[in-house]
């Protein structure tokens, strides 16, 4: 079996200023205490690290931080998201340089791609560098998703280790487990529940809420892996909450907005996008008081 990753792996978000520097030592503060709170890797240029509004100087400022914030403590596996194959090779080598662990490889897609186009696509980050590649597919926000043949085919690549599917269809990810778990790990989405996905035989997850809730999930994580499925269920119930409200708001809004009343001045979501009104941040402030001690 290739080497591969397990465990939470929280979508970082970026920290910016009103002049859209990165803000170096809150991001290093945050991936600091993410990893004393045992978190098994971080991924910045996740979802909710807003990867789609960055330019490629703030992407690659991204990873550097968190790179050197974690000093090989845990894996860093950043995104790596383009419309471009050029693009996005380039991407995945400056991260390897900058000393990623590894690449989470995410497809954007303007024009409607059919398979080989897409197979190609993630066939050429991961002949790009010599680093585990997780693949990710997010149909809700995707044009071109990975088919389960195409899914299999990139499976059989040697640098190809995993698949995040957030299309939430659990049963899709029974499908790939079925057809080619024997080549790839499979990872929950935080729009899946974890501990379903745990249970049919998932390896863990990348997930935005594990970014403002990071004890609890890696206190699910545990109980998933100890085969405590009762004590797992009714974690993951009390957690629920936060899942809930993440899919009411902006990804990015929301998680910032978490982070800001955890005492991290993570800045505002990037234009257009906009930050959570007082009322709307009073909901995920009484949702984190609401799990604060669960796990």
């Amino acid at each position: 079996m290739k080497s591969s990753f397990a465990g939470v792996f929280p979508y970082v978000v970026t920290p910016l200023d009103t002049a859209g520097q990165i803000e170096a030592e809150v991001l290093a503060r945050l991936c600091d205490d993410l990893i004393k709170a045992g978190v098994h890797g971080l991924t910045p240029l996740g979802s909710t690290g807003e990867f789609a509004y960055l330019s490629r100087e703030q992407r690659l400022r991204t990873v550097e931080v968190a790179v050197a914030a974690a000093g090989a403590r845990v894996p860093v596996v950043p995104g790596v998201a383009s419309t471009s194959t050029a693009d996005a090779v380039a991407q995945a080598r400056a991260y390897a340089h900058a000393g990623a662990a590894g690449i989470l490889a995410i497809l954007e897609a303007y024009f409607p791609l059919g398979d080989a186009q897409v197979e190609s696509y993630f066939r050429a980050i991961a002949d790009a560098v010599d680093l585990p590649v997780v693949l990710y597919t997010n149909p809700n926000f995707q044009r071109s998703d990975l088919t389960l043949d195409v899914i299999a085919r990139l499976a059989r690549h040697q640098n190809i280790v995993g698949i995040k599917d957030a299309s939430t269809n659990t049963g899709r990810l029974l499908s790939i487990l079925n057809r080619c778990g024997d080549m790839i790990d499979v990872f929950a989405a935080s729009a899946h529940i974890p501990a379903c996905v745990m249970m049919i035989g998932g390896k863990g997850w990348f997930a935005g809420p594990a970014c403002i809730i990071p004890r609890q999930s890696v206190a699910l994580y545990n109980l998933c892996r100890a085969g405590k499925w009762d004590e797992a269920m009714g974690l993951q119930r009390r957690l629920w909450r936060i899942n809930e409200i993440f899919a009411r708001f902006n990804l990015a809004a929301c998680i910032k907005a978490g982070l800001e009343e955890q005492g991290y001045a993570v800045g505002n979501p990037v234009a257009p996008q906009s930050p959570l009104t007082p009322e709307e941040r009073a909901i995920v402030r009484a949702a984190l008081a609401e799990v604060s001690h669960a796990g």
